[in-house]
């Protein structure tokens, strides 16, 4: 297929940045091995995207977090009519936002933790703090784990909502939940298969994402096939609920009941060597070269 000229945009400004470039060269090295007429263009301004914009037919978006991921560059390139890869603007704004991303869930009747949120207008109020310990404090729009602590007692917990303040104004302060965390991928309305995720960490964090070699990807996940095939159930539907397309994540906690819990939602995940989505897209088949061929594909029509 001729999808012309291709921009692989990268980088960006945001905390994930080294990330992103990891991702982006990826990506262009496999679409150039497949004869697509693909560069990797590190965009860092507004400028700079209306100014390659211009020069290409076409996107595939290795942007991960603030600017490149939340909306702002997809609204730039539908104004511009260039083709892209991911999410609309709307979607990607609101899965950039955990805050609200969980509203949306809740909204839909789909479960998701427990949760309280602070900002500048709502500070935190340690006398009526009724969230269970431990506790999981999160930058609002962040991703890579960037700004995240667990915490496990009252006297720990103004400490870790000014750690995450660093990197958000607005904190989420979500309900631990003990068990098991997957991953479910999507590419083209196509649930793939589930990841199990196991780290010797308190939890999934930046390390354990990109630097560890002890953290374990399971996959096939090892549970029943209808208990899986129920969460790929609920991955697409919170997929849809938010409005995401073309491909994405969904992570998940199940507890020890059984009962499953919807974290977060990537609409732009990595795709370095430590990834998840090539891992699931690798368990039907498709080599890393064809997933991201896959992907362009979606911006076709």
């Amino acid at each position: 297929m001729d999808f012309g000229k291709v921009a692989v945009l990268m980088g960006g400004k945001a905390a994930e940045r080294e990330v992103s470039l990891n991702s982006g060269r990826a990506v262009t090295e496999a679409l150039q091995a497949q004869g697509v007429d693909a560069t990797g263009e590190d965009v860092t301004s507004l400028d700079d995207l209306v100014s390659i914009a211009k020069s290409y037919d076409r996107a595939f978006i290795a942007l991960h977090g603030r600017w490149g991921e939340d909306g702002v560059v997809q609204g730039i390139l539908d104004d511009l009519g260039l083709p892209y890869t991911g999410s609309g603007m709307a979607a990607s704004a609101i899965a950039m936002d955990k805050l609200r991303t969980k509203w949306m869930w809740l909204g839909a009747g789909l479960s998701t933790p427990a949760f309280i949120w602070v900002s500048k207008k709502m500070p935190l109020i340690v006398d009526d703090f009724s969230i269970p310990f431990p506790v999981i404090v999160k930058p609002s729009h962040e991703g890579s784990s960037i700004g995240m602590r667990k915490v496990n007692e009252l006297s720990e917990l103004a400490e870790a909502v000014a750690y995450a303040q660093e990197f958000d104004s607005e904190v989420l302060i979500e309900q631990w939940i003990t068990g098991r965390e997957y991953t479910g991928a999507v590419l083209n309305g196509e649930a793939l298969p589930l990841i199990e995720l196991k780290t010797a960490h308190e939890f999934y964090d930046f390390d354990a994402k990109y630097c560890s070699n002890e953290t374990q990807y399971i996959c096939p996940c090892g549970l029943d096939s209808s208990v899986e095939q129920r969460l790929q159930a609920l991955v697409l539907q919170a997929f849809q609920v938010i409005g995401a397309r073309s491909w994405g994540r969904v992570d998940l906690m199940l507890d020890n009941d059984n009962q499953p819990w919807l974290i977060e939602l990537n609409t732009v995940p990595g795709m370095t060597d430590h990834s998840l989505v090539p891992m699931a897209a690798k368990a039907t088949g498709r080599s890393f070269e064809r997933l991201v061929y896959d992907i362009l594909q979606t911006t076709q029509g």
